[in-house]
């Protein structure tokens, strides 16, 4: 089902109102498995509007409207979709009885302008306004469906979510699995899972690319649950086959999360001592729930004197090496590991720029140390971007390591 959503106002064409409600149905509708292909906003003209409804029922099966329901002679959609569609619009006795009530309700006197909100289209399904005076629309014409929803984004929500998914989901059974990737870009993983993508046209699979990872949603659609089950089953399973190294959670949590969830199975402690993140890891990680049952301390030790005394690290280590260096990154974190006595610790070191760098250590050099009782290494990356970018990435990655040993 191809889906357009249409936002009716002037003030939006004009930047003076951040268009939200455009955001926010394309992420639910996506959600459902409808394909959001077109994003249309039109000032309030009759003319105009009429013109983008004639071209949405060409091309959308699923048309939503957002805007220009009220009162006022500017709010116009119901009245043109009505005339687009060639269908009358008649007096609801029950709306204007509704309308009336919350203006008593309020203490507020009505004016007669608002009895505008009671004509409907003829044959139109009713979506009720909890929180405000102009009700929804939920129209089938000719093969389409068409949404008209109030413009202030709370009203729209609340009747988006109480009302219309119970519609679009009447004649299906939708599921959405994520399935969270790291380590590697979309661009990467798409080709890997370019078989599975095309061959698939229900489950529906796409890929998200967010904060330094990709998840992969994967929306199946049937009449039953078993079956619905069943697809999503048989395509995770498909792409687990070619990315299992790269999928952290099936689950949809955060890879912070996931961290919290394997060093608490294990019964292990982790300690962080950073430099270029300046304490950005620990603060990630200090987001998770009950997190104090694994994490023993994160340490800031940005200047080459903090590392020597809360660390250990040698003066000459820094002297030969310089603070971003593979050297370094070791004692740090082997420093932390004899100083805490945890199971596992982590360090990090680099060049965020803008400035620092040269051609032998360029702007977003990085190091990350990671010692246990069995083992030290360090991993040497380069990445590029702003200095907020570069510390992100850090911190992504110092997680995905830590994913891959524990």
């Amino acid at each position: 089902m191809i889906g357009e959503i249409i936002s009716v106002g002037t003030e939006i064409i004009l930047g003076n109102t951040l268009n939200t409600n455009t955001h926010y149905i394309s992420k639910k509708l996506s959600s459902m498995g409808i394909n959001v292909q077109y994003h249309t906003a039109v000032i309030d003209n009759p003319n105009l509007l009429e013109d983008v409804i004639n071209i949405s029922m060409k091309r959308a099966d699923l048309i939503v409207f957002t805007g220009g329901l009220g009162p006022t002679y500017d709010d116009m959609t119901k009245e043109i979709v009505a005339k687009a569609l060639g269908i009358e619009l008649v007096l609801n006795n029950s709306v204007k009885e509704e309308i009336e009530n919350y203006f008593k309700k309020m203490s507020k006197p009505m004016t007669s302008n608002n009895i505008k909100q009671a004509y409907i289209p003829k044959g139109s399904h009713l979506l009720k306004n909890e929180i405000g005076t102009a009700p929804g629309l939920y129209i089938e014409h000719q093969g389409k469906i068409l949404i008209l929803l109030p413009g202030p984004p709370e009203e729209m929500k609340l009747m988006f979510n109480k009302y219309v998914i119970p519609l679009i989901k009447q004649d299906n059974i939708i599921k959405i699995k994520t399935i969270n990737t790291i380590g590697i870009g979309e661009s990467a993983l798409e080709s890997m899972l370019k078989d599975i993508i095309n061959d698939s046209n229900n489950p529906n699979i796409a890929t998200y690319a967010k904060d330094g990872k990709v998840d992969i949603k994967v929306i199946a659609k049937g009449k039953s649950e078993e079956k619905v089950n069943k697809l999503l089953q048989n395509t995770i399973q498909k792409i687990d086959s070619k990315i299992s190294k790269y999928i952290y959670s099936y689950e949809d949590k955060s890879i912070e999360e996931v961290i919290y969830n394997k060093l608490l199975e294990k019964n292990m402690k982790i300690a962080f001592c950073e430099s270029i993140t300046g304490g950005l890891i620990v603060s990630r990680f200090t987001k998770v729930p009950g997190v104090s049952q694994v994490l023993d301390r994160g340490i800031v030790t940005y200047s080459n004197r903090s590392k020597i005394e809360e660390l250990g690290v040698k003066e000459e280590t820094l002297n030969k090496y310089g603070a971003v260096s593979e050297q370094v990154a070791l004692e740090m974190a082997l420093g932390l590991l004899n100083k805490t006595g945890v199971d596992i610790t982590l360090s990090t070191t680099g060049i965020a720029g803008p400035s620092g760098g040269n051609c032998k250590k360029p702007v977003g050099l990085v190091y990350i140390g990671i010692a246990t009782s069995d083992d030290t290494f360090a991993i040497k990356s380069i990445f590029n971007g702003n200095r907020t970018a570069i510390q992100n990435r850090t911190a992504i990655r110092a997680f995905d390591e830590l994913r891959k040993i524990i």
